[in-house]
């Protein structure tokens, strides 16, 4: 069958479709993509967008680096981004090394839960880490891979704590150089990570950990070190989650002390580990009553690598930005500064994350 398009004063015979095809062409039109094509999934009758996949690499679910995960996890969410988290990327410079190497999940022990199948796209970790992973220096020194000059900063979220020095009320210590002069055999708590952090602040007294044993006492993070010591030192937090929950439970049962570290050894430790001397608030634990010059440090970075996707950077950025209100949300104590959320030392931004924070103007 021919039908004919009349123009003008001539006539055109053309053959048109059959109707069967231009019925199955306007559906195609009306139905969006295939279901085939990446991006999307078929929902019933309808084709829907799918959520773009993204490998979180951090520590559990409730220590400070997988917190900031599940946060990230469900406001990206709103923004059809299935963040999946690798709960077994622990570790103080673990993390920074896996995520740098785009590793692939794999569970630490028996007891932990199956692993995201896919390559690490970014992950969390503390300022310092990142910043000392980037230039390979401090734990990251003795690495033969160097410097990870790959490593890209996406945001800066703050995260307070302090380095505390306690001692028992009634233990009569009021500076930690009677340790030596007095030969004391104390016992000191320390938690796990801050074991050589100790050893660093008695070195200013000329002590070592064989001087220490010599005199009768000890240093160490088990169960028993918690129950019986002298001298509890470490950073803190007043947060409800596994690195600080000893400060918390102890500072509650015990009645302590809080020594001022001297300004040298302060000014050396912000120098040499990158941290900053502030104050430990009036109140942070139960037994501190006046503010007390400290070294503290901040800083929880989420960051990936130079061939990050930049559409997953922009993205994290700015749903980091838009749904600040989630942050407090947390076990942790989260802020966040658009003044600083795109620094983190001289770790480069990603082009991605730069791109937001200069369209929201925290970049000139």
């Amino acid at each position: 069958m021919a039908l004919t398009w009349m123009k003008g004063d001539g006539m055109r015979r053309t053959r048109l479709k059959p109707l069967a095809t231009i019925i199955a062409l306007a559906l195609l039109v009306v139905s969006g993509p295939a279901k085939s094509e990446p991006g999307y999934e078929q929902s019933g009758n309808k084709t829907v967008s799918a959520p773009k996949v993204a490998v979180f690499g951090g520590s559990g679910t409730t220590a400070g680096w997988g917190s900031i995960g599940v946060i990230v996890r469900e406001i990206m969410k709103l923004y059809d981004w299935d963040v999946q988290l690798c709960t077994a990327c622990a570790g103080a410079e673990r993390a920074a090394r896996l995520v740098a190497a785009a590793a692939v999940p794999a569970a630490g022990n028996p007891n932990d839960p199956p692993q995201p199948n896919a390559r690490l796209d970014f992950g969390a970790t503390g300022s310092q880490y990142l910043w000392w992973a980037y230039q390979g220096t401090h734990g990251f020194a003795k690495d033969p891979e160097g410097p990870r000059k790959q490593l890209r900063l996406i945001a800066n979220i703050q995260s307070p704590s302090y380095l505390v020095v306690a001692v028992k009320a009634d233990s009569g210590i009021t500076d930690l150089r009677q340790i030596k002069e007095k030969r004391l055999p104390v016992h000191i708590f320390t938690l796990m990570r801050d074991g050589d952090l100790a050893l660093t602040i008695l070195g200013h007294y000329g002590l070592t950990k064989e001087a220490l044993e010599s005199f009768g006492g000890t240093i160490g993070s088990g169960p028993a070190d918690r129950k019986a010591f002298d001298i509890m030192l470490g950073f803190a937090a007043m947060d409800n989650m596994p690195e600080y929950e000893a400060w918390v439970d102890v500072t509650q049962r015990l009645d302590l002390k809080y020594l001022e570290l001297p300004t040298e050894l302060r000014t050396k430790l912000a120098r040499d580990f990158d941290w900053q001397e502030r104050t430990i608030p009036l109140g942070l634990f139960r037994g501190v009553d006046r503010p007390i010059p400290a070294v503290v440090r901040t800083g929880t970075v989420l960051y990936g690598r130079a061939d990050m996707a930049d559409q997953l950077a922009y993205t994290l950025a700015k749903s980091l930005d838009e749904h600040q209100d989630l942050l407090q949300w947390s076990n942790v104590t989260y802020s966040y500064n658009p003044h600083i959320v795109g620094k983190a030392f001289g770790v480069p931004l990603h082009p991605g994350a730069e791109r937001y924070y200069r369209e929201r103007g925290y970049l000139k």
